[in-house]
């Protein structure tokens, strides 16, 4: 049995820190899409680099973005992190160039965004676009274990 508890921020902050990979969530006309990236957590936003296409196109029409975050070792041990927040492309300065600086620290290759292979007819060019998320709402979950040798009913009430 597992309880589920909320993070505090520093563990949330940690999580963040050390994952560097997640699924990001936007929206168009109501219709959820979602592709994993890698990303960097530079505080308190994140940075994500990618490639002109569906993705940006999505969130030029709605920058509400979320960002799932997750370290799982087993079923009964995990931590997960919600980061919702506004996209917004960076487009020159010093701000764009470190954040493109620590994103080829985390991935020196750039994968999948600059090694896609297009299966259509059309000559794509990978035109990089860096986003900044700023953040609205962190929100962070772990499975606790919990003690075999309180009853199940009593799980509930361990102090948090």
């Amino acid at each position: 049995m597992i309880i589920v508890e909320e993070m505090e921020n520093k563990e949330i902050h940690e999580v963040l820190d050390k994952v560097k990979f997640g699924h990001l969530g936007c929206a168009h006309d109501n219709i959820p899409y979602v592709v994993p990236i890698n990303y960097v957590y530079l505080q308190p936003y994140i940075y994500i680099y990618t490639t002109e296409g569906k993705k940006a196109d999505i969130i030029r029409s709605n920058p509400a973005v979320c960002l799932q975050v997750e370290e799982i070792k087993d079923r009964k041990h995990w931590r997960s992190v919600i980061f919702t927040g506004t996209a917004l492309a960076m487009t020159e300065g010093s701000e764009r160039e470190k954040a493109v600086a620590e994103i080829v620290k985390t991935n020196p290759t750039l994968t999948p965004a600059v090694s896609v292979q297009w299966m259509d007819d059309w000559v794509r060019e990978n035109i990089e676009v860096i986003y900044r998320i700023d953040p609205v709402t962190i929100t962070g979950r772990k499975a606790v274990a919990a003690d075999p040798r309180l009853p199940s009913n009593h799980q509930r009430d361990r102090p948090r």
